[in-house]
């Protein structure tokens, strides 16, 4: 099965975001091609998740985790050690009030 770039997959995943009205930003631009992607929701009430795909080696799934949840001052400080050793790493973030990221629809696991 062909993968879909780290690129590719951001640009599909902001232009899904911005079709029901979520803003959501580049924050760090990595590896065009093989890159990991973080994905930083802000609640913007000083709270924060960033989640990260997970691949299942019993099943073959992919899932996205929750990498770290709390205050986002702490959650920025997990980004940070994250990207200090993988600097091809993207790092997306969503601004919600209500809590939507879109991780969970279909297609943005695969």
């Amino acid at each position: 099965m062909t993968r879909l770039t780290a690129e590719f997959w951001v640009h599909a995943y902001l232009a899904r975001l911005r079709l029901v009205g979520i803003p959501a930003f580049v924050v760090a631009h990595g590896d065009d091609t093989g890159g990991a992607v973080l994905v930083k929701l802000n609640t913007l009430d000083g709270q924060a998740t960033v989640y990260q795909r997970s691949f299942d080696l019993m099943t073959g799934d992919r899932a996205w985790i929750a990498l770290s949840s709390g205050a986002e001052a702490e959650v920025d400080a997990a980004v940070k050690r994250q990207r200090s050793f993988d600097p091809d790493l993207w790092v997306i973030e969503v601004e919600d009030r209500a809590g939507r990221h879109l991780l969970d629809e279909p297609g943005l696991s695969d």
